[in-house]
């Protein structure tokens, strides 16, 4: 289950203007149980942001407040975990860690020049 974000250039050409098939814009269904749930009638499990948006618009306006209260570690944490469980999950690697001395510039320059 996953949201495109569409928009037109200045010729009007339809145009993908934001990331596609993140944890942040798709809800990734768990295949080993997914048939077993659809069965008995009840949502599939699932692996998403849901939990923390609530947590948001039971606690601010994000829409409205200029700016937004810190979310608990423990949100933050479940967050990591989730994103991390898909990455495994969907590349079939180990997720590992960055090393914290290295600077992103750094980092992300290594990561990109993999892709070329």
């Amino acid at each position: 289950d996953t949201k495109y974000e569409m928009g037109r250039d200045e010729n009007g050409e339809i145009l993908l203007i934001d990331e596609i098939h993140t944890p942040d814009s798709s809800r990734y269904w768990i295949a080993d149980t997914y048939q077993q749930r659809m069965r008995e009638g009840r949502e599939p499990d699932n692996v998403d942001k849901e939990f923390l948006r609530l947590w948001f618009a039971e606690n601010c306006d994000p829409y409205e407040d200029d700016v937004l209260p810190p979310a608990p570690n423990d949100l933050v944490i479940e967050l990591s975990r989730r994103y991390i469980y898909l990455y495994e999950t969907i590349t079939g690697r180990s997720f590992e860690f960055p090393e914290a001395d290295q600077p992103i510039e750094t980092r992300l320059a290594s990561n990109l020049a993999g892709i070329a």
